[in-house]
């Protein structure tokens, strides 16, 4: 079990809830500062005291006096008014995230919930309700307002549910997992809508896999390397001792030890070929630094999801509520469009490299990659699926955090768009998977031509690709191998097999 207090939740523990069902409990040692901070907003009603949010209006409405009795019709109408989403929801293992994060966030202890709130969130989890959340409507700040509405709909027996991918009225769903409608009190509506956990929730799921794709990404390059009978020797460690930002290093000894041993790259070391094209000789130097900037990202990501991001903030000890800008999801703004621009260059080496493949005037292979050419198209429009998808990433890769449209009448005059960078994000990843796929399959075909055996990790990787997916001999559809080398990669099995031959990457 996932245990949560509002600081110690990692990006696999994200993992291992959204897409695992691991269970969730509220960390004993978090409830006293969730209870101190509910206590204080009980004595700021009592005492009709001016606070944002909760006797006030919001936004532009900030000057709005609410009277104690309307206090928590307030909470009520803020989710009802701000949940305006549109476009295709959310899939699952996203909207756990969500859940899960806003959960951990609210019990930093900062927020003014209840106890009760906070553990109506991880009911949702626990029982596998998936809240409705349509996937397009958020600015980023303050925060994701209306994404995080249509969750909180669902808390109070209101909004919709997705079951068996129909959507559902969520008050049969919370009655038929046993979970009871809440009424809000003062602040917790606003507290549930008022943060960043939209965009903090892609941002950890496209890390995740990021990883894992940049592994499959450097055992494409190196069956590439293989079948254009490339050189190793720009991947020496005395090249990237001179030059050694850690994720070059380590790119080219991964690089290094997935060729050992070849035989195809031992046959032509003498040869009149003085250097490769830059797709093959400049990977540690252009994936490493891809590598870089996920590990800059996760970091980012750490901080994030273990922080307090609504407004205002509740600070008991202290006796203060502080108006803030915690919301603000410039941050993960800058990191997602980051990661998105990173990852578009995997596809845009993957895509080059696959057009040397196909291509005889530079590869040394047959035309598009199949004996009998003229008769046979082989691999020609692989490439075009690969270039079709890597100009779309170019159009995702377009920093959607240069951009600001003022809301709320003007008092929200600068806002992130950080939710639409962790989306772009997410396009980027899923496109370069299939433009890697068709690599793979294509570097499989011209290893197949050579008589040779490639290196240790490379032949792991082949006959794992040829366990599956056999030697085009004539033409026939590609689509379904594409698949397949597809989900050999993101479920993690072409690298396990990698793995297993040449230790970890």
């Amino acid at each position: 079990m996932i245990t949560i207090d509002g600081e110690s939740l990692s990006i696999q523990d994200v993992v291992r809830v959204s897409r695992y069902g691991e269970p969730v409990g509220l960390s004993d040692a978090a409830i006293p500062g969730i209870e101190r901070s509910r206590d204080f907003v009980r004595e700021i009603v009592r005492e009709h005291r001016v606070v944002y949010g909760i006797t006030t209006g919001v936004g532009e409405l900030s000057n709005s006096l609410i009277p104690p009795e309307d206090a928590e019709q307030l909470q009520v109408n803020l989710i009802r008014s701000h949940a305006v989403n549109v476009g295709e929801p959310f899939p699952e293992d996203v909207v756990r995230a969500i859940i899960l994060l806003r959960a951990n966030a609210l019990a930093k202890g900062f927020s003014g919930v209840r106890v009760r709130l906070i553990r109506s969130l991880l009911d949702l989890l626990n029982h596998r309700a998936c809240p409705y959340i349509p996937s397009k409507g958020s600015v980023g700040a303050s925060g994701d307002l209306s994404p995080l509405s249509h969750l909180a709909l669902v808390l109070i027996g209101e909004g919709e549910c997705m079951e068996n991918g129909n959507r559902v009225r969520s008050r049969d769903v919370l009655e038929k997992k046993g979970i009871a409608p809440l009424r809000l009190k003062p602040k917790e509506g606003l507290a549930l809508i008022n943060g960043t956990q939209v965009m903090a929730a892609l941002g950890c799921l496209v890390a995740e896999e990021a990883g894992l794709l940049m592994k499959n990404a450097q055992i494409a390059g190196a069956m590439s390397l293989e079948a254009l009978k490339g050189t190793s020797k720009a991947f020496d460690e005395k090249v990237h001792g001179v030059r050694p930002h850690a994720g070059q290093v380590r790119c080219a000894e991964t690089m290094r030890r997935l060729v050992h041993d070849s035989a195809i790259i031992a046959s032509h070391v003498n040869c009149e070929k003085v250097q490769d094209a830059y797709t093959l000789r400049c990977i540690p130097q252009v994936y490493g630094a891809i590598m870089d900037t996920l590990d800059y990202v996760k970091g980012i990501l750490e901080v994030e999801i273990n922080s307090a991001t609504d407004n205002p903030l509740i600070f008991p000890d202290e006796g203060e509520v502080i108006s803030g800008g915690n919301f603000h999801g410039e941050p993960l703004a800058f990191a997602m469009d980051y990661l998105g621009i990173a990852l578009s260059e995997i596809g845009n080496i993957s895509e080059r490299t696959l057009d040397r493949l196909i291509n005889p005037h530079v590869s040394g292979l047959p035309p598009f990659l199949v004996k009998k050419s003229g008769i046979n198209t082989g691999f020609m429009i692989t490439q075009y699926t690969a270039a079709a998808l890597v100009s779309e990433n170019k159009v995702f890769a377009h920093p959607a955090s240069v951009d600001s449209i003022p809301t709320s009448a003007g008092q929200e005059d600068h806002v992130s768009m950080g939710t639409i960078s962790a989306r772009h994000a997410w396009e980027i990843l899923k496109n370069t998977e299939n433009v890697l796929a068709i690599e793979m399959l294509a570097a499989a075909q011209g290893i197949d031509f050579h008589d040779l055996e490639p290196g240790t990790g490379t032949k792991a990787a082949h006959a794992k690709i040829r366990a599956h997916v056999s030697h085009v001999e004539n033409d026939r559809v590609l689509y379904q191998d594409v698949e397949t080398i597809r989900e050999l990669m993101i479920r993690g099995k072409l690298v396990k097999r990698v793995e297993e031959a040449i230790g970890p990457m």
